[in-house]
């Protein structure tokens, strides 16, 4: 019998900002294809990790955003989606005081283009989101419409009852398989295929180890 194929799309600054809490930022040094294979049942397959983000502008974030990214797309089944960092410029009404920052582009509509791309084309059987926001909902219902069955995965201290309400069984809230994530975490050293060693980011290991 023929496997149902999965795909996980995950929205990575949600599951980022979900894991930022710092019972959870040890689980940083995620392996994701790993983890998330762990809630793959043995008549399905899955095919695909996408993984949407963007690069901050700042060194320090980009590069343990960049170790990663490296880390985790030594496996062909992670794919890695970028949208891009804007700038923004707000001024506050009362004092007039301006604050320069950056805003994220881009990777909602990613995300749903790419959910009901597949979906259209038959990529996939199941399609997993991992996420808490409630702008996948049209994305979510057209997937249905084309006859693939939906999940939604909340990553921890992240929740949304329209997503709630929405998928064909009762979303999967993260927080609950700790375990899992502790069996999925990279090792500290990874020579990846161009001979390069990439270890953990200091930062990350120090959650780890953190008590």
């Amino acid at each position: 019998m023929e496997k149902q194929r999965v795909i996980v799309y995950v929205d990575g600054f949600n599951f980022y900002y979900g894991l930022k809490d710092n019972s959870w930022r040890k689980f940083y040094w995620l392996d994701l294809v790993k983890f998330f294979e762990r809630f793959v049942r043995p008549d399905q397959e899955l095919v695909k990790v996408k993984y949407f983000s963007a690069k901050p502008n700042d060194i320090d974030k980009s590069r343990r955003q960049n170790a990663f990214f490296q880390a985790n797309q030594e496996n062909p089944k992670f794919e890695l989606i970028l949208g891009k960092y804007l700038h923004k410029t707000i001024t506050c009404h009362n004092c007039g005081y301006v604050i320069n920052t950056y805003e994220e582009k881009e990777t909602d509509v990613r995300i749903a283009t790419q959910i009901v791309a597949d979906a259209l084309k038959k990529q996939c059987d199941i399609a997993i989101i991992v996420s808490a926001d409630s702008d996948m909902v049209p994305a979510i219902e057209l997937a249905q419409e084309a006859g693939i069955k939906t999940f939604v995965y909340f990553p921890p201290t992240h929740y949304s009852s329209n997503l709630s309400a929405l998928c064909n069984n009762r979303p999967i809230n993260l927080a609950r398989y700790e375990s899992r994530f502790r069996q999925s975490l990279l090792p500290d050293s990874i020579t990846l295929s161009n001979g390069y060693v990439l270890s953990i980011p200091p930062e990350w290991k120090a959650w780890q180890t953190a008590r």
